[in-house]
């Protein structure tokens, strides 16, 4: 508990894991920016969905548009819950982008994926029949993208990465809070780390990824 609760041991394997922060140049522009989901929680007792944590995800890809760093954006984002439940991510995603005024002919959606593998393949199904054409940016959490990169590579979808929700950057500038007292975040933030490690490890294993 000491070791796992510790936010100082958490934070520096985030930061060799997650994919380092990227500042795009004025000049870099991208056809596509494929954005995956899981920023979107559906509350089925309430039948509404709210933003998560990982809702920087949508920030950040609203920016994009909006700087004009990239052109399209492909929403890849189903229905993650292993309960079945009337909620679609990307439909819900879309709407929100237009309320932003980023017009429906630039968002493209797979809403039917249930997990990364599902991404990657049905993205890859999205951009061929729509003819589609890179450079492509893919965006997710800064933990994730390692493991959704060997996916997308594997599906033929070559891709430049753009992190957000960065765990390993979250502090509070407080030394002691910062290092030294015990953190229910970082025992969070190992959970994550380890999710994604299973996840690379049976995707070697299985060869799809």
């Amino acid at each position: 508990m000491l070791v796992f609760s510790n936010p100082f041991i958490c934070r520096t394997v985030l930061r060799y894991y997650e994919t380092a922060p990227v500042d795009l140049a004025p000049t870099q522009k991208y056809n596509v920016g494929i954005l995956l989901g899981g920023f979107i929680s559906y509350y089925l007792d309430e039948d509404k969905a709210y933003f998560n944590p990982a809702g920087d995800r949508f920030i950040q890809t609203a920016l994009l548009y909006k700087t004009g760093h990239i052109q399209k954006i492909l929403i890849a984002a189903g229905n993650g819950y292993l309960m079945k439940k009337p909620f679609r991510e990307a439909d819900l995603a879309k709407t929100h982008f237009m309320e932003l005024g980023i017009p429906a002919t630039d968002i493209y959606t797979d809403d039917l994926s249930i997990n990364t593998l599902e991404n990657a393949a049905n993205a890859k199904k999205l951009i061929d029949s729509l003819h589609l054409s890179g450079p492509f940016l893919l965006i997710s959490s800064a933990f994730h993208l390692p493991r959704a990169k060997g996916v997308f590579t594997k599906q033929g979808i070559q891709a430049d990465l753009y992190p957000c929700d960065f765990l390993s950057r979250n502090k509070s500038n407080e030394f002691v809070q910062d290092n030294i007292l015990p953190s229910s975040n970082a025992l969070t933030n190992w959970e994550y780390l380890i999710k994604e490690w299973l996840g690379i490890a049976e995707y070697k294993l299985t060869g799809k990824g």
